[in-house]
């Protein structure tokens, strides 16, 4: 028993240093910032004011000037957060069905599916970028085929009109390789005795896949869709890099919105606001996954 108990002292000595960092760094961080979503501050002078919940107010209703861009913002981030998670699901299934039937070529689908994923972030952005401007791959492409109609000459992020529609693209192009993965190791833990009672009942191909298989496959959808809500939710990289937020506001995010209140403000006190609106992100990222979670149990 003695030894028992100078083990378990030194396992807890041993853990001591990471656990001393988690304090320092999770919890201290979080309550540090959640008492900065009630202050006026601009992360350089010495004291603050205590606003209480006028930050939240801001950005909800009160604030002519933050109001109505974190409304815009909301409303671009839930056309995101809808069309992304759909588009992806409905590009990685049957992209995964393919993977799994096409045992001889698999490993070489495989990895062309998976270039968009383990290329660096910022090249594919910076990429996209020239295929997407005016004399670019894209409308140049479009007018040799006889479509120079449908060429955007501003660019394809420059036009307000199909700015975020091209971003969506975009990122369901980088966000499907994950999502067929997790579908095809799925797809490979089904009994082929399934699959097989499915076909001898005259079950077709459209209708074995989408009437059996799917549903089978419902706990790996949730996990799907409540990785690229999040994305959806909390990411901006992609809207930083590409267009910041333009033109005239029409991808701008929350997380942007976010990310511009606390570090693209110089000197104006706008912490306390974006502290508060990484808050209001957080709980709709929570709610999101309470209603994802108990949607799933149902079924």
């Amino acid at each position: 028993m003695r030894y028992r108990g100078k083990e378990v002292a030194w396992g807890y000595v041993f853990i001591a240093p990471a656990l001393l960092l988690f304090l320092v760094m999770g919890v201290y961080t979080l309550f540090f910032g959640a008492q900065l979503s009630f202050v006026r501050w601009n992360g350089l002078t010495p004291t603050w004011e205590w606003v209480g919940l006028k930050n939240y107010a801001d950005l909800l209703w009160a604030s002519p000037i933050y109001a109505p861009v974190v409304h815009r913002a909301a409303l671009n981030t839930l056309v995101v957060m809808i069309a992304v998670p759909i588009l992806i699901l409905a590009v990685a299934f049957p992209l995964a069905i393919v993977l799994n039937q096409a045992r001889r070529f698999a490993g070489v689908l495989r990895s062309v599916y998976f270039v968009p994923y383990v290329t660096a972030g910022i090249a594919v952005y910076m990429a996209w970028q020239y295929v997407l401007e005016p004399n670019g791959a894209i409308n140049l492409l479009l007018r040799a085929l006889g479509l120079g109609s449908l060429a955007q000459p501003q660019g394809w992020l420059g036009n307000p009109s199909t700015a975020l529609p091209t971003l969506i693209v975009i990122m369901v192009w980088s966000g499907v390789p994950v999502a067929m993965l997790l579908y095809l190791t799925g797809l490979q833990s089904i009994d082929s005795s399934v699959l097989e009672a499915a076909q001898l009942d005259g079950a077709g191909w459209w209708r074995t896949n989408f009437s059996v298989v799917l549903p089978l496959l419902k706990g790996t959808t949730a996990v799907i869709m409540l990785l690229n809500v999040r994305d959806a939710l909390q990411g901006f990289q992609i809207f930083l890099i590409m267009t910041n937020g333009g033109p005239a506001g029409r991808t701008n995010v929350l997380g942007l919105e976010t990310y511009d209140l606390a570090f693209q403000q110089q000197l104006a006190p706008t912490l306390g606001l974006a502290s508060a609106l990484g808050w209001l992100l957080f709980f709709a990222a929570l709610a999101v996954a309470i209603v994802n979670q108990r949607v799933t149990r149902e079924k």
